[in-house]
């Protein structure tokens, strides 16, 4: 609730005068799909604007700004973890992670989560990459950004990747000489959620940030020599403001050439205020085809830019809907044109197989185990082309 919010002081970092004693490894509840293999390192605590419609996940909670040497001992606990998984795998020549897990693995209970994290990454990440958490690390002062990100780089020199979440209000106070040693430290790549570049849209959202506030963040991002992901929300205007929002936020990402476009289709689970927005009939959510033709507009507006588009989420509905701009952009617009010229018995197979895991891309419709689970589906649940958007809302929100 936005009561429970800590609110940022002058310098855009809420006060925290008092230290708690460190209460042992943290992690945060999100990170990006593109992070899987990421260690998670905890740097605040939920989000300090939390006032989204559309975002459930830290409703209800209090932001804060975790203590650098709290960080660290996050920091130092994994690397003596990995130090100790390293040692057995250099000891049994090889090991499996069966072998390695009841090996390494710690007697005291208060060490397992920050042995988990270790396990996974040298296992799973190579301990090539790291995820500052939790909604907008940047938040930090720099100067203590700054010397977190070095002790990372210090503890593990395998690193070729540090990336966080941030807010374009938050970036855009930050001077281009701050943003720039952030840079420096080890910071590579930050993930900015635009959601859509129509400023009636990013009202009716709460998204406390201006089109152009976002087109200045992406731009400053860029300058300090980090890779930038942008997140483009089809569906996030509803019936009313479909286009506006397609073309806005093509024309915003146009100006800002963003090395990623990612989208994340909208979906309203019951946490979400937008949820009794939705109920009181105040916001008219999109079908799938409506969502797919907004896509359309949103891919043929975009221009002059070299991004990469990214469908990285079980909430789209094509997780094929990738490419390289400008040279894909005529192929995923041709993708999107298929389903569109689909008889609507057809989109609804594909809607229920895809939000049900039996397809991934259209194609898989060709596949007749594929074709038949989805057929059983809409039998056993009696689901129409008349009702299948109702049913796809309901599934959808439990994706979050």
């Amino acid at each position: 609730m936005a009561g429970d919010v800590q609110r940022p002081s002058g310098n855009g970092e809420p006060d925290n005068d008092r230290q708690l004693p460190y209460g042992g490894f943290e992690q945060g509840p999100i990170r990006p799909p593109s992070e899987a293999r990421s260690l998670l390192i905890r740097v605040t605590r939920n989000c300090p604007w939390n006032r989204c419609t559309f975002c459930p996940v830290y409703k209800g909670t209090k932001f804060s700004i975790r203590p650098v040497e709290h960080v660290k001992e996050d920091i130092d606990a994994v690397h003596r973890h990995i130090v100790r998984l390293a040692k057995q795998a250099d000891q049994s020549g090889r090991m499996s992670r069966r072998e390695a897990r009841r090996a390494a693995c710690p007697e005291d209970p208060s060490e397992l989560a920050a042995f988990a994290a270790a396990y996974q990454w040298f296992f799973a990440g190579r301990m090539r990459a790291v995820f500052l958490q939790d909604a907008n690390s940047l938040v930090v002062k720099p100067a203590r950004l700054v010397d977190i990100l070095t002790h990372l780089r210090n503890r593990f020199g395998s690193i070729e990747r540090i990336t966080s979440y941030a807010r374009s209000q938050t970036v855009a106070r930050i001077s281009d000489a701050d943003l720039k040693a952030i840079a420096d430290a080890g910071l590579n790549r930050v993930h900015i959620g635009l959601e859509s570049g129509a400023d009636p849209v990013l009202e009716t959202v709460k998204k406390g940030v201006t089109k152009q506030t976002a087109i200045e963040a992406g731009l400053k991002v860029k300058r300090a020599g980090m890779e930038l992901s942008e997140y483009y929300m089809p569906g996030l205007g509803g019936r009313n403001l479909s286009e506006v929002h397609a073309v806005e936020s093509a024309d915003a990402l146009n100006r800002i050439n963003p090395d990623f476009i990612r989208l994340r289709t909208l979906a309203i689970p019951g946490a979400a205020p937008l949820f009794e927005e939705c109920r009181a009939g105040r916001f008219e959510r999109c079908t799938d085809p409506e969502v797919v033709k907004e896509t359309v507009v949103f891919l043929q507006h975009l221009d002059g830019i070299t991004s990469t588009i990214k469908s990285d989420h079980i909430l789209n509905l094509f997780d094929d809907l990738e490419g390289k701009l400008p040279e894909d952009k005529d192929r995923m617009i041709a993708l999107l044109r298929t389903f569109l010229e689909m008889d609507r018995w057809s989109q609804c197979l594909y809607q229920v197989g895809r939000r049900l895991g039996f397809f991934s891309r259209l194609k898989d419709m060709d596949d007749p185990s594929a074709m038949a689970l989805a057929e059983r589906a809409c039998r056993e649940y009696r689901i129409t082309p008349d009702n299948v958007d109702e049913v796809i809302h309901a599934v959808m929100a439990r994706f979050i």
